[in-house]
């Protein structure tokens, strides 16, 4: 007989799936855009994000790498830290985690029995729902500082109701055009609302059509604005054989040399290690935080934060990995770093959502590999056969398949030792193939 705990706990999350509008799963039909239920939830359980201090992380790319940084960072400092994210890969408790542990299955079910009635008077939204539940947790274990990564956008985000220490927006690409807006300076508009007045704001990247969005933001709320690359400078990155990476930085400040170990093996992250340092640079006099704390906190991001889906090696012998990069920007990322590895074929399992610019992605792709085209197990993900129709008139050429398992299985049948798998192409094609890793590791990797 199952545990009492773990069937409600299942019940609990059915109902938070089926019953909420979710924005992952069915698209513009589940997005709200205003604050008005956050709000409501906020003041009907008392303000919880007040009583500790917050990080407030936007960007279109980078933004969950940076909080998972940060995160292991104060832990390593010996803060008791919360980190909220989304979305989950596996298991919804990713989203909330302390010192890198999941959120209890018994809060989540206390949470959602105890304020039911509520609820379904206000009927928020699956995101507004977690976002609030997320504050709450994080007030009732009294943590010291929470990681807070924006949803979509940053104006109209849920999590836009806290006053944090410091704003970070990692950068700025055409992603969520539908909500956010066509073109970088509309979209950085959306992401630079989660600037706030007088707290600090830090940008990682930015064009000049960009950096004149956020500089007229920060002057009219007298918000000290940074760049990033006024902080540090890449000077050159190693891959390590204990599967880790080497970073050498240059300190702008200082002009001192300085050399970090990331555990974290995406070549993108090099720009994501230079917004986190100079983060920590601009909160070190509130904090706590040693140049020996920063190095074991970077060493040691996904023994800390359990970060999962950021160039992640699932096998070796075929060399096979999976990265949730789902736009134009870090697609291209991927593929230049795919081409970095030596290998005899290249097979890719390929799916995406349907309110993406396939276009854009599919133009980006490398025509010489053998595509396993599929769709996640969501109701936005692209049918499989549209998705190998379109990536035809690209010389992209396939095989399609109902399920990232079957896609997986055809892949792995097909590959020799010598090859490269890389599956990708959204977050849902990725967390598939980790559940269903987790479900039947041992058959699926050998």
């Amino acid at each position: 007989m199952r545990n009492q705990l773990n069937i409600d706990y299942e019940q609990t999350i059915n109902f938070l799936f089926s019953q909420l509008p979710m924005y992952q799963r069915q698209g513009k039909a589940a997005y709200k855009a205003n604050l008005d239920n956050t709000n409501e939830l906020d003041s009907y359980l008392n303000h919880p994000h007040q009583k500790y201090k917050t990080i407030h992380i936007a960007g279109t790319n980078g933004k969950g790498s940076v909080s998972h940084m940060l995160a292991s960072i104060f832990q390593s400092a010996g803060y008791k830290t919360g980190l909220y994210t989304s979305p989950h890969l596996v298991d919804f408790r990713e989203r909330i985690k302390i010192n890198g542990e999941l959120v209890s299955k018994k809060f989540v079910v206390d949470f959602v029995k105890k304020h039911t009635d509520f609820f379904s008077k206000l009927k928020p939204s699956f995101f507004e729902l977690t976002v609030i539940m997320a504050f709450e947790y994080f007030a009732q274990e009294n943590i010291d500082i929470a990681i807070i990564e924006v949803g979509m956008g940053g104006r109209l985000d849920s999590t836009n109701i806290i006053s944090p220490e410091l704003s970070i927006i990692t950068n700025i690409g055409l992603d969520h055009t539908q909500f956010l807006g066509d073109s970088l300076a509309k979209i950085a508009g959306e992401k630079a609302g989660i600037i706030k007045t007088q707290i600090p704001v830090l940008i990682g990247e930015y064009t000049s059509e960009t950096k004149t969005v956020f500089e007229k933001k920060a002057k009219e709320l007298n918000s000290a604005l940074f760049f990033a690359d006024n902080f540090y400078s890449l000077e050159y990155a190693l891959q390590n054989i204990n599967e880790t990476q080497t970073i050498h930085i240059k300190d702008l400040q200082t002009s001192t040399k300085k050399e970090f170990e990331l555990d974290l093996l995406g070549h993108y992250q090099h720009k994501n290690i230079l917004t986190t340092l100079s983060a920590i640079n601009l909160i070190q006099k509130k904090f706590t935080i040693s140049n020996n704390m920063i190095v074991e906190g970077l060493k040691n991001v996904i023994k800390n934060t359990e970060l999962l889906g950021r160039w992640q090696i699932i096998n070796r012998n075929p060399l096979t990995i999976c990265d949730t990069g789902h736009n134009s920007e870090g697609l291209k990322e991927i593929v230049s770093q795919i081409f970095k590895y030596p290998f005899k074929k290249l097979h890719i399992i390929f799916g995406t959502v349907d309110d993406k610019n396939t276009d854009k992605i599919l133009s980006l792709l490398p025509k010489e590999a053998n595509y396993y085209f599929t769709k996640a197990s969501i109701p936005r993900a692209l049918n499989q056969n549209k998705l190998a129709k379109n990536a035809e008139s690209y010389g992209l050429k396939g095989n399609t398949y109902e399920t990232v398992e079957k896609a997986f299985l055809a892949a792995k049948n097909e590959a020799n030792k010598n090859d490269f798998i890389f599956i990708g192409g959204s977050t849902f094609i990725v967390g598939d193939l980790l559940s269903l890793l987790n479900s039947n590791l041992p058959t699926l990797i050998r």
